[in-house]
């Protein structure tokens, strides 16, 4: 077989991203806190790009200036100063001689008076580590035994169990178990009640005995029948027990006044909150779609720079590619920036046409719509309205919502158009917060009552929207 070299011609398609592009697509997918960081960075980075509006308000203040410090064409006349010679009527002689004859200094009610610590005014959250060695250092323990303590501290979880075992901490901290275990229950006596404990019985039963309640029904339920608790089974509880149903609920009242989570109250989370991109008010003759661009800067390319190269001003030719490098990208951002803003517009201007009626209305009346139909309507493709509609939220007459929210599947109904499943998922928590909670709606009765309503859906598909809306199954939204 011989081997050979030879030269072959082949014709191909292949779309090539350029990085101006890869940034475009980059840009429509940041939510509003993300394009404020990155509009900072590249403005860090890019000496050619720079906020609108600083240099004509520096040209303002320097004609102001200059107005001022301008030399007038007329003096105006000084006034002579005369001391007036009558004496005022309205003078408190008595009050002026009492002050002037004290023999000491006299204070004004304004002087020696301290400003507020501005300091004081600002709380700062204590976190249950501070809190529980704040505790520790108080008790008087010895040297080794506040050392266990400080190692069992660190070994807490947010919501204050204990999630290493004895033994490790033993080793850890070089003590024996029996120390270990002495200061584990010495911390167990710390504020919050329940806290250190290594599991939720644990907490409940430490819950209780501060309380001082000495209830042998109520240590039994905790320790055996927390899972026939939980799904609201007290005739099983009751028949285990060997006692009324009236003992069970008396003792099941009072451990729904527990804490499951000791360390809840002392957590240092802060909300998220959320910055509309888009504002759609209501008006008289329709509707007003306003871009909220509070807290984005305005960019524009640096005046000096581009004046530098527009008038070839005697500079190297690496200073004046890395200028041209510069402005270019500066010039690409700005305009993809805009385009960015004009697409969030077009897609709420659409978004706005087809779904009309829950803007005027509410969630009842949201109709059924996909990424598609949007796309057709405003022609463009369905990804670039998919990442225009993500982390992107509008403020509307009925709420605040993300753009997701407004794109459905449908339900069938026996007559009339389909509905929205958004629209479904409200009718189930509507009749749901209606419901007896004593005889709370089934998933199957809730699916039963939708069919009367001419909503076809299965009991299935019932189950699914209420964990979408984080509601308990009928079992456990039991009242005793």
């Amino acid at each position: 077989m011989e081997l050979g070299l030879q030269q072959s011609l082949i014709l191909t398609q292949q779309l090539v991203m350029t990085p101006q592009l890869q940034q475009a697509i980059k840009l429509l997918q940041l939510s509003r806190i993300e394009l404020a960081e990155m509009i900072q960075q590249e403005m860090e980075q890019n000496p050619a790009l720079e906020e609108a509006g600083t240099e004509e308000l520096s040209d303002k203040k320097i004609t102001a200036q200059e107005s001022e410090t301008g030399s007038p064409e007329k003096e105006t006349p000084v006034k002579e100063v005369t001391i007036e010679e009558k004496v005022r009527t309205d003078t408190d002689w008595e009050n002026y001689i009492n002050e002037y004859n004290s023999t000491g200094r006299v204070y004004m009610e304004s002087e020696n008076i301290q400003a507020p610590n501005f300091e004081a005014f600002t709380s700062d959250k204590k976190t249950l580590d501070d809190h529980l060695q704040w505790q520790l250092m108080l008790y008087g323990l010895s040297r080794e035994e506040e050392k266990t303590g400080h190692i069992i501290i660190g070994n807490l979880n947010r919501d204050g169990y204990l999630c290493s075992d004895i033994e490790e901490i033993a080793q850890s901290s070089g003590q024996d178990i029996e120390l270990v275990e002495h200061v584990l229950s010495i911390l167990q006596t710390f504020d919050p009640p329940g806290i250190c404990a290594r599991n939720l019985c644990e907490t409940l039963l430490i819950q209780v005995k501060q309380l001082g309640i000495d209830n042998p029904v109520i240590d039994e339920i905790i320790k055996n029948h927390l899972k026939n608790l939980e799904n609201r089974n007290t005739k099983k509880i009751a028949k285990a027990l060997k006692i009324s149903l009236d003992d069970v609920r008396a003792a099941v009242k009072i451990i729904q006044c527990l804490e499951p989570k000791p360390g809840r109250k002392f957590s240092t989370d802060e909300p998220a909150y959320i910055t509309p991109d888009i504002y759609v008010y209501k008006q008289e003759d329709g509707f007003k779609i306003v871009m909220n661009d509070d807290g984005l800067p305005k960019l524009k390319i640096n005046r000096f720079y581009m004046n530098a190269i527009a008038n070839g001003q005697k500079i190297s030719k690496d200073a004046k590619n890395y200028l041209n490098e510069k402005m270019q990208s500066a010039s690409w951002l700005i305009k993809s920036i805009h385009q960015r803003q004009k697409t969030i517009y077009l897609v709420m201007e659409s978004i706005l046409k087809f779904q009309k009626e829950f803007f005027e209305k509410g969630i009842a009346y949201l109709r059924p719509l996909i990424l598609k139909d949007i796309a057709e309507d405003i022609e463009m493709h369905e990804s670039t309205i998919s990442r225009v509609t993500t982390n992107k939220y509008a403020y509307t007459p009925q709420g605040l919502f993300e753009l997701k929210y407004f794109f459905n599947s449908s339900i069938q109904r026996t007559g009339g158009e389909s509905m929205a499943s958004a629209s479904v998922k409200e009718k189930i928590r509507l009749l749901i917060g209606k419901e007896d909670p004593v005889n709370p709606f089934s998933d199957e009765k809730i699916a039963s009552i939708l069919q009367d309503s001419n909503i076809q859906i299965a009991r299935r598909t019932v189950a699914k929207y209420r964990k979408v809306l984080n509601i308990l199954p009928s079992n456990k939204r039991k009242q005793l």
